[in-house]
């Protein structure tokens, strides 16, 4: 196993990896949309949140020498299945092309620092 961290991402906010290789695959915790610079959240709106969400796991993923082509499961958590839609026109533009990969959603009661999505997700590192 191998420990992975970038400061591309936000640090974690508890005892845990921003990511772990393991058995020939990435596994990168749930992403929230904070900064990684100042750790602040980025944007009020499901939209901009999401967006960040993604830049963040693509410097989870890169620090690996991964993208999103390589991602085989995603789970979406969202504070409300009403913003299902829009989370959907986000993802589609960063996991539109190719075998997309198996998802979850799933909405929860709360997530940390009120945000509204956290994605996580497993990429295997040999593409």
């Amino acid at each position: 196993m191998v420990q992975v961290k970038t400061a591309n991402a936000p640090a974690a906010v508890g005892p845990y990896s921003q990511a772990v290789s393991a058995g020939g695959f990435l596994f990168v915790s749930g992403q929230l949309p904070a900064d990684p610079a100042t750790g602040k959240i980025v944007g009020s709106e499901i939209t901009e949140q999401t967006h960040q969400v993604f830049h963040n796991l693509r410097a989870i993923l890169q620090e690996s020498r991964c993208d999103f082509k390589d991602v085989v499961k995603v789970t979406v958590f969202l504070k409300s299945m009403n913003d299902f839609n829009q989370v959907n026109e986000v993802y589609a533009q960063y996991f539109s092309q190719g075998i997309l990969p198996a998802r979850a959603a799933v909405e929860v009661s709360r997530l940390p620092k009120d945000v509204s999505v956290e994605i996580e997700a497993v990429a295997c590192l040999n593409g």
